[in-house]
């Protein structure tokens, strides 16, 4: 069988929410919140993991401004990223992230999870949010080209 995992980040100042997707690549699932301590630290734990699980890419989302133009949280996440494409072996590709976290703030409302739980997972759930958005937008290509040929 294929292995066509992907890892989602959502990087933040504080946390990283970490989401994988099914190794068919199709569903997006959160998996855990890496608490920040140093650069290399957090370059370490997210190869680890890349390796264990064999991924073939990481999807980082990219926090652009309501018109879609980088901010400063932004360039930070483009550093992280730049730094992450040294530090792994896969293709490292940022996504637009400008709603996950409040998609993801709503549906664990809608799901009735309590606000301290929510504080909990909100950035894994943000990540898984990214990443299966990632994945739908590839789908849709693939099926696309399939229609064209």
């Amino acid at each position: 069988m294929n292995n066509e995992r992907t890892v989602g980040l959502d990087v933040g100042e504080v946390r990283i929410g970490i989401a994988v997707s099914d190794p068919l690549g199709i569903i997006a699932q959160p998996r855990q919140v890496l608490r920040r301590t140093t650069l290399a630290e957090d370059l370490q734990a997210i190869k680890s993991l890349v390796e264990e699980l064999a991924a073939i890419r990481i999807v980082v989302g990219l926090p652009l401004d309501q018109h879609g133009k980088p901010g400063l949280q932004a360039e930070k996440v483009e550093q992280f990223v730049a730094a992450l494409r040294s530090a792994v072996a896969v293709d490292v590709v940022t996504m637009d992230e400008r709603f996950s976290t409040a998609a993801a703030q709503r549906f664990l409302i809608d799901a009735d999870v309590s606000r301290r739980r929510r504080k909990k997972v909100i950035d894994k759930v943000a990540a898984q949010h990214i990443l299966q958005s990632y994945l739908d937008r590839m789908a849709a290509r693939r099926k696309a080209s399939r229609s064209d040929g």
